[in-house]
């Protein structure tokens, strides 16, 4: 029989570290930013996780000149007695071998950061060179790697006080197209983690600043929810604190209420940031929607006749953390994004049941509040069901169930077609005259966006602007946020295109609430008309203030489009440069500057472009419609904490804290348009 090309001997076998390097996204998630700070968080995780063993009480991260960073801890140290299979010292079984380590039956960690065993010998594959310091039994022990290979044996060079261990290394520029550290991301990172172990302090430098911060919050979680709340009315000024150990699973959540809309709900197994929940989370929300329903029934707030209040009603204001710490974890993927160990779930459900249960009765007043909030958020949802009826009725009366003001594009092909949102009609009417109708359609806002972050759904779904966006977009919103985020646009040029309910049964009307429900939101993403969705504002401080309020709005409902890579920002230019027959572009004084020097005065003309209005279409296809020429920006969300902060800041009720970031970036202003 023919082999057809396929032969034993073509079987590549990958040992070691090398399927690793070979494949290194599959166990970092990707080879650019975020997995440059994975591999140093797997360093940081090891230290935490002597954290959790009680061995280590001060964790310290270095970003050094020279491209490298460190990571020490106060902890036993990692063991360099030899190892009695791998005939090697424990330290380069540990660095070197996949699946090595006492979180393996070792009896060395009670709880631990996963079971994946990848972590640090991931960083170690990965590394353009690493070395290791170990303190222990007297002596300091170190090694040198060479993209995971060890290129010295591990010896001992002087006496040493205490134990622990330090680990140094600079990632690979064979395997990242980013090499540079984001002190801001560590610092998050670092930061939240002092929360998550109440006391322990964590420190960050930066040699190429000189830029020093440390964090140690002995309130733990409370103070963290707190800081959260902290520019946000709050309906109780001490959270609720729950803490405890069931079937060796330690179990801490710290919730309190504001009088916000949205929900902000942290959770963590391990100190592992879950960012997509998991059954921890699930198990949470049950237990708070049948505790509330519960409550307020026997308050009698809830009459016999009322219907049971929804997962989504009693979660608006809501900001908790979820903790749960637990031998065996099961995580989705190296990533740990979601935890999926089943027992969680019912556990986390129970105890976080009894111990609110025992609050509301301790704290009757604030429970009432609580239960107020979440009616008349359950009144505003029956408002937005039928605003929600509204809009699709009003859709289907107008040409194709397009809203009238919508220019459509010609295809049917959503992976090839964009909608411009544009500020102004003037503007709508030039960027109609310089699209490519094939593909690329407008949609005039005719007016102001609504500030979400002041107003209920109810408001949201009847406001003409942001409703006409709904309808033209075809998915549906979200019925609450769930902010886990700095919304930050990445620069791109041309084309480049490149939720999850709660899982539980929702609790009937007329029962005592046994299960939480799904989002009351009817976002769906394969409805979605467009595959990207381009926010197009004049490039002054009323432009600015429209991209705000429509990233705003996308955060708070329609956060899928964000995530999945959808909402981009049109770039247009500032200024035009004519010098006899050629023409340029800028995008920044700066940028124009740099222009003017290489061209003559004699014969040359400079304008300002006061808005999109003001642009012939020709000059508006050229910079900013044209996938060829434009420019445009996609909007990710690279920490929803942050981002969560930064909208309430900028657009919420409290006026301090706004003065006081005007204050604090006024000095950052450029090209301040009067």
């Amino acid at each position: 029989m023919a082999s057809n090309g396929y032969d034993a001997d073509q079987i590549k076998v990958l040992r070691g570290l090398s399927p690793v390097r070979e494949r290194p996204a599959m166990y970092i998630g990707d080879t650019g930013s975020y997995g440059v700070h994975h591999i140093l968080f797997e360093v940081v995780d090891n230290s935490i996780d002597e954290c959790l063993a009680g061995r280590c009480d001060t964790i310290d991260v270095v970003i050094h000149s020279d491209g490298s960073v460190s990571g020490t801890d106060n902890g036993c140290g990692i063991p360099v007695d030899m190892h009695p299979e791998e005939k090697r010292p424990g330290v380069e079984v540990v660095l070197t071998t996949l699946h090595a380590g006492s979180k393996f039956g070792g009896g060395g960690y009670k709880v631990s950061g996963g079971l994946h065993g990848v972590g640090v010998s991931c960083t170690n594959a990965l590394s353009e060179w690493l070395e290791v310091r170990v303190r222990r039994e007297g002596s300091e022990h170190v090694q040198r790697y060479e993209r995971g290979v060890p290129k010295t044996k591990l010896e001992v060079v002087g006496k040493a006080k205490g134990t622990g261990t330090m680990i140094r290394f600079k990632p690979d520029p064979e395997i990242f197209e980013v090499t540079e550290f984001d002190y801001e991301v560590i610092a998050r990172r670092l930061r939240e983690l002092a929360y998550l172990t109440g006391g322990a302090t964590i420190s960050l430098a930066d040699e190429r600043t000189g830029k020093r911060e440390s964090f140690s919050y002995k309130g733990g979680i409370a103070e963290y929810v707190k800081t959260l709340n902290r520019n946000k009315g709050v309906l109780h000024r001490t959270p609720v604190l729950i803490a405890a150990e069931r079937d060796s699973i330690g179990i801490e959540v710290a919730i309190q209420y504001n009088d916000g809309y949205a929900e902000q709900v942290l959770s963590f197994a391990n100190f592992i940031n879950t960012r997509e929940g998991g059954t921890h989370v699930s198990g949470f929300r049950t237990a708070l929607t049948r505790t509330v329903n519960q409550y307020g029934r026997k308050l009698g707030v809830l009459k016999e006749k009322d219907p049971n209040l929804s997962g989504d009603d009693v979660r608006e204001g809501l900001c908790a953390v979820v903790s749960v710490k637990l031998l065996n974890p099961q995580f989705e993927g190296q990533t740990k994004a979601k935890l999926g160990n089943s027992e969680v779930e019912g556990i986390v459900n129970s105890v976080v049941g009894e111990k609110l249960s025992e609050w509301f009765e301790e704290h009757p007043a604030e429970a009432k509040r609580i239960i107020s909030q979440a009616q008349v958020a359950q009144r505003a949802r029956d408002a937005a069901r039928k605003a929600s009826d509204l809009i699709k009725r009003k859709s289907a009366l107008e040409s194709g169930s397009m809203p009238g003001k919508l220019w459509d594009c010609s295809s049917r092909k959503r992976e090839e077609c964009e909608v411009f949102l544009v500020e102004g009609d003037s503007a709508a009417g030039s960027a109609k005259s310089a699209r490519d109708a094939r593909f690329q359609a407008i949609l005039p806002l005719g007016g102001k966006p609504l500030t979400v972050e002041k107003a209920r759904i109810d408001k949201v779904l009847s406001h003409e602007v942001l409703g006409t966006i709904i309808s033209a977009l075809g998915t549906g919103i979200t019925a609450h946020s769930n902010g886990n985020g700095k919304a930050e646009a990445q620069e791109e040029l041309g084309e480049e295109p490149q939720d999850e309910g709660d899982g539980e049964g929702e609790a009937q009307p007329g029962t005592a609430g046994e299960a939480d429900g799904p989002d009351n939101g009817t976002m769906d993403l394969s409805k979605l008309r467009y595959e990207r969705v381009i926010i197009m504002a004049d490039a002054d401080s009323d432009g600015l203030h429209i991209r705000t309020l429509l990233l705003n709005f996308f955060f708070r409902y329609m956060q899928p489009l964000i995530t999945h890579g959808h909402v981009y920002i049109a770039r247009p230019p500032l200024f035009r440069v004519k010098h006899g027959r050629e023409i340029d572009y800028a995008w920044s004084e700066e940028e124009l500057n740099r222009l003017l020097e290489r061209t003559s005065p004699r014969g040359r003309q400079v304008s300002r472009f006061k808005g999109l209005g003001e642009m012939d279409a020709e000059d508006l296809a050229l910079t900013t419609m044209d996938i060829a020429t434009r420019r445009i920006s996609r909007v990710t969300i690279d920490d929803c904490v942050m981002a969560d902060d930064l909208f309430v800041t900028l657009l919420g009720e409290k006026v301090e804290p706004r003065r006081e970031f005007i204050a604090t970036h006024a000095k950052e202003v450029r090209n301040l348009d009067f």
